[in-house]
């Protein structure tokens, strides 16, 4: 099936800012697909998003899980032929909190556990539909870091994340940051843009009621890195616009 409109995925899209993230490439005019871990939660999910009038479809994805993958990755290019647009939204956070400064005592399981998601998964989702991305003509790689991944901001005792130390979560991240760097460069000169955005602390279950920004804004840079045009930042680690060090 052919579509001329942008077709767009994110994972971990039933809540938080991977929802307000489809609702506002929903809004600019993109076909959005929504994946969640259950088919479930991602086709409540659709009907939402649908009863404001948005053209999205559901698909059920657990990142972790290479059935669901492969799945998700045939059920797209059947429907819509191609991808032009991967929001690695899906992601989990440190299990103590993400203010509970752990280096040493971090358990193999925590890392494993939070490299498993937030890494590991991300390289296999975009793995996966790296093929239908290619068939685009503007296709976009947004990877949802953290600023907690910059490692220039950690070893200034001066910076504002200094005192925010949970290694498995923050190490999880950098290596993220890598992985758009290695990506981006390997897919230059294609049509294809990779980036890592950091949607700042906002009020979500990971980022507490404490945080400042409200969901409509973290999603926000989500969504300008997903809509760049040839001349848009490509490799780099984005926040509202503004360049963050790595």
């Amino acid at each position: 099936m052919t579509n001329e409109k942008k077709v767009a995925l994110v994972t971990g899209a039933n809540r938080g800012i991977g929802l307000e993230t489809a609702r506002q490439l929903g809004q600019s005019n993109i076909t959005v697909v929504v994946a969640a871990r259950s088919l479930k939660s991602a086709t409540e999910t659709a009907d939402k998003l649908k009863a404001e009038g948005l053209d999205v479809f559901p698909v059920q994805l657990d990142v972790t899980k290479p059935e669901d993958r492969s799945a998700a990755a045939k059920t797209i290019s059947d429907k819509f032929g191609r991808l032009d647009i991967l929001i690695n939204n899906a992601g989990i956070g440190a299990e103590d909190g993400m203010f509970a400064a752990k280096t040493i005592e971090t358990t193999d399981q925590e890392l494993q556990k939070l490299f498993g998601t937030n890494l590991f998964s991300v390289v296999a989702v975009t793995r996966e539909f790296l093929p239908l991305l290619k068939k685009s003509s503007e296709g976009r790689i947004v990877n949802l870091s953290s600023i907690l991944g910059s490692l220039t901001l950690h070893a200034d005792p001066k910076s504002p994340i200094a005192g925010i130390k949970t290694f498995a979560y923050d190490a999880s991240k950098s290596a993220l940051n890598a992985f758009t760097i290695h990506l981006a460069d390997e897919l230059k000169g294609t049509n294809i843009k990779v980036n890592s955005a950091h949607p700042g602390w906002v009020k979500t279950e990971l980022g507490t009621e404490h945080a400042p920004m409200e969901i409509v804004d973290g999603a926000k840079t989500s969504v300008q890195l997903a809509l760049i045009g040839p001349d848009g930042p490509n490799g780099r680690f984005i926040h509202m616009g503004a360049e963050l060090p790595w």
